[in-house]
């Protein structure tokens, strides 16, 4: 009799352990509601994100993103106050980015990457951090009047494609193009010494560049407007 027991019980542990991490996931807290509006889906079709928001007594939005697959139901961390996000895939649908709003002028990116329990962050750091990061170690960072209001760092056109209407022919699914502008106050005046920096990031290697084809449009980029 014991014998039978012990078997059951270990058949139990061995299938719960085993189940998808689907049935693991609770799923947005209590009190948030998906708003159709905002789902977006891969284009193999096999992810779907969902946007889920709630409010408070003063009508203030909290949103949470979340990533579901057959198998899996994640969340897309950070959960943002009063902004929903866009969300752009890959063309091999293996990667994801993420463009939040985080106020007027402002904006953030988070990269994400499909593995066997879903989408999960890319970098520790936030994508546009990183790609901050990367442009304030460079000659053209020291040239400039420092920005510090409306920073923002946004996904350029062409992810879909490969970026072939940038004239480029790069390998696919390999590059993401990111933009970064951010104003200033200089004698009373809003100036923007940085208006559209391209830099390039190779879902490869985690690296970032600037290739050559990006010259010109960086060269006006830091001219102040």
């Amino acid at each position: 009799m014991k014998h039978h027991c012990l078997a059951a019980a270990i058949g139990f542990l061995l299938a719960f352990s085993t189940a998808p991490a689907f049935a693991q996931s609770s799923g947005p807290p209590a009190g948030y509601k998906l708003d159709d509006e905002y789902t977006t889906k891969s284009p193999d079709g096999a992810t779907t994100i969902e946007q889920y928001a709630k409010t408070d007594n003063d009508d203030n939005y909290t949103w949470q993103f979340w990533a579901r697959t057959k198998d899996t139901f994640v969340l897309l961390k950070p959960e943002q106050p009063d902004y929903a996000a866009d969300f752009r895939f890959t063309k091999d649908s293996q990667w994801l980015v993420r463009l939040q709003k985080t106020g007027s002028g402002e904006g953030d990116l988070y990269l994400y990457r499909l593995g066997p329990q879903g989408f999960a962050a890319a970098t520790t750091k936030s994508f546009s951090d990183l790609a901050w990061a990367f442009f304030k170690g460079r000659p053209e960072w020291r040239k400039i009047t420092k920005p510090d209001f409306h920073i923002y760092a946004g996904l350029m056109k062409g992810i879909a494609d490969n970026y072939r209407s940038l004239g480029v022919n790069w390998p696919d699914n390999r590059y993401i193009v990111v933009g970064l502008s951010g104003d200033v106050i200089s004698h009373h005046h809003q100036i923007s010494p940085v208006d559209g920096w391209w830099c390039r990031y190779d879902l490869q290697t985690g690296k970032f560049d600037v290739p050559p084809e990006f010259a010109a449009n960086n060269a006006k980029a830091i001219v102040p407007k």
